[in-house]
């Protein structure tokens, strides 16, 4: 993935209304001068943590989606939307919140992202990473802006998890979640091992106070956009006021002297993001241990066998 730009993209979006979204995005992708060849194979990759335990908020909400599907195939793209949660898998989430239903009628394709290519990252690890996401030309990130309990906030590069197929993500929890350093260091090394593309975070109605799943919602009032992901984490981090040390994703980041960790070398072709900034977004005072108890993995793999009966 080509980490390389400092370009940013910021547009106020009130509401999930599909014309006002689709236009959004159209000025965002156009901002960044982002544009695709016919026939391109894209994988939109949204944030469906699990159809299980809220309501809908921890996901990327299912306008956003349509109207990143939509713009891809007015460019005559193949389209797949796919994603990997540790529990269940995507055409539930898909079907339970809306988003199936949303793309009815478009010619895109479903996929719950259970084929994997083992790949060793660049610190060791080994990793089963879902094929269709290493085989796609364009990956598309759709995040979900988030409050996260382990790691403070999850944005565009924490989103990349989710091409860690199924079960892995909480057995990385048990195996390598022993120091937030530790984990944040595989969190970016998925950077270097998947396709270019573009981020585009849905920032409307954001989640704070707690998360991934149980947090509460919050009218950010905001689309995002940039075709590196790190430039558009600290983009955020500044609307949202947090001091991005305290993010350990964003400190690795910075320790590897990745591109658009600087705020002040970020372009701005849209908005300024000092014109966005809030107050009142909550994240977690202290940060819970990223490592699972073994019993919890045991009790979440039940509940994803369930999920598929």
């Amino acid at each position: 993935m080509k980490i390389d730009s400092t370009a940013v993209a910021l547009t106020r979006c009130s509401t999930y209304d599909l014309h006002n979204v689709r236009r959004a995005v159209t000025d965002l992708f156009d901002a960044l001068s982002f544009s695709v060849a016919p026939g391109t194979k894209i994988l939109l990759k949204p944030n469906l943590v699990s159809a299980m335990g809220h309501d809908g908020l921890a996901c990327t909400h299912a306008h956003v989606i349509a109207a990143a599907a939509q713009w891809f195939l007015d460019h005559d793209a193949h389209v797949t939307v796919g994603d990997s949660p540790a529990f269940g898998n995507a055409r539930q989430v898909m079907t339970r919140f809306g988003i199936k239903e949303a793309l009815k009628g478009m010619d895109v394709t479903l996929d719950n992202m259970t084929e994997t290519r083992k790949i060793t990252l660049a610190n060791g690890v080994s990793a089963k990473i879902a094929v269709a996401a290493l085989d796609c030309d364009l990956l598309i990130n759709l995040p979900k802006a988030k409050a996260h309990s382990q790691m403070l906030v999850t944005l565009g590069v924490k989103n990349l998890f989710g091409v860690v197929t199924g079960w892995q993500k909480p057995w990385f929890h048990v195996r390598h979640g022993g120091t937030c350093s530790c984990f944040a260091a595989i969190l970016a090394d998925l950077l270097h091992i998947l396709p270019d593309g573009i981020t585009l975070i849905d920032a409307i109605t954001a989640m704070h106070k707690t998360g991934p799943v149980a947090g509460s919602p919050y009218p950010l009032g905001l689309l995002a956009a940039a075709t590196n992901p790190v430039a558009l984490d600290t983009a955020l981090l500044d609307i949202l006021k947090i001091d991005p040390a305290q993010s350990p994703l964003w400190q690795e980041c910075l320790k590897r002297k990745l591109i658009g960790t600087s705020l002040g070398a970020i372009s701005w072709p849209g908005l300024l993001s000092k014109n966005l900034q809030v107050d009142d977004f909550i994240v977690p005072e202290v940060l819970k241990p990223i490592n699972f108890h073994p019993v919890q993995i045991i009790k979440g793999s039940l509940k994803r066998l369930l999920s598929k009966c």
